[in-house]
């Protein structure tokens, strides 16, 4: 992790100020010890968001719904996950599902449904069981421990949760920022089958956000490799709730903008390397560092051909160090 930033033990997306989170089981999986499919997000103020999704051809309505979302401004309020069914290739169907998702997760948490994001993950080609969901929502219980529960809500083939949380500070100011993430299968070229959320209680310009956001998944998300193939359900979002009532970080330029981009890439990459960690058939993990090249372009060209490549992934499953292959 960089340097000037805090770890939280047992952190998560809640641990930022003013923010709640919850998940049940509803049905969508099978059912197990621990099994959560259906969980919520929440800012207890209105906060700036921005994110990042899957450029596949084929996306999700659950993508669509968010990615409106984001065009309309006026910030938002968290957003209402699923996992189990992507809502993918369904159709009409699956808008107006994503649609409903958010307008009973807004009535259960006391807000418009314009105010809520939603994603899901999970099987393709599968229609949302409404029912069901209608029926579990407003069993989540939202708290400022729910983190945990939220990320075993979006879950689909991952063997354990993923989140963490930590603190940066700058010119006298501390601040908050937290990450979940699932993932662990379909990842190339860009993000993966995964979802991430994250939250920061830092009053942060929408703009700078943004352009924060999408460096950072640049520079971590969009690094990996398990199997060379795309998702259509990717998503990424970040809010900021200004919750910590420090002023408003505006700026990368300045040392509050400077740490807040450090903590939200580190998060990003322990998310990311996690997603590595955890994928399926994975069983080594391979780093790779390019060192003297021109620009970044080309560093992350080379590192891309190396670490997608089937028969380098064969040489170090093999354990056998011919690195003739990485020629």
């Amino acid at each position: 992790m960089a340097d000037g930033i805090e770890i939280i033990e047992g952190g998560s997306v809640t641990s930022p100020q003013g923010y709640k989170a919850g998940g049940v089981y509803a049905g969508l999986k099978s059912a197990g010890e621990g099994v959560l499919d259906l969980g919520i997000l929440l800012s207890e103020r209105p906060a700036a968001v921005t994110g990042t999704f899957s450029r596949n051809k084929i996306l999700s309505p659950s993508v669509t719904v968010s990615k409106r979302r984001m065009t309309d401004g006026g910030g938002s309020r968290g957003v209402v996950a699923n996992s189990g069914c992507a809502n993918c290739s369904v159709g009409e169907q699956g808008l107006l599902d994503a649609e409903e998702m958010t307008r009973l997760a807004a009535a259960h948490v006391g807000v418009s449904s314009d105010d809520l994001c939603v994603a899901s993950t999970g099987m393709i080609g599968v229609e949302l069981p409404m029912g069901i969901i209608r029926d579990a929502i407003e069993k989540v219980e939202l708290t400022e421990d729910g983190g945990e529960a939220f990320a075993r809500s979006i879950m689909t083939t991952d063997s354990r949760p993923k989140h963490i949380a930590a603190r940066f500070s700058a010119s006298g100011q501390t601040y908050t920022i937290g990450g979940v993430a699932k993932g662990v299968g379909m990842i190339h070229p860009d993000m993966a089958t995964m979802l991430s959320f994250i939250t920061c209680d830092a009053n942060v310009d929408q703009d700078f956000l943004t352009d924060s956001l999408r460096w950072a998944v640049s520079e971590s998300f969009n690094m990996i490799d398990i199997d060379g193939d795309q998702s259509t359900n990717d998503t990424v979002l970040l809010y900021a709730n200004g919750s910590s009532d420090e002023p408003q970080i505006d700026s990368g330029e300045a040392a509050l903008g400077i740490e807040f981009r450090k903590a939200l890439k580190a998060v990003c990459v322990y998310l990311a390397k996690e997603l590595v960690r955890d994928g399926e058939g994975a069983g080594h993990v391979m780093e790779v560092t390019v060192d003297g090249a021109v620009s970044m372009a080309d560093a992350v060209c080379a590192a891309r051909e190396i670490s997608s490549s089937n028969l380098v992934k064969a040489m170090v499953h093999g354990r056998d160090p011919n690195w003739g292959r990485i020629m």
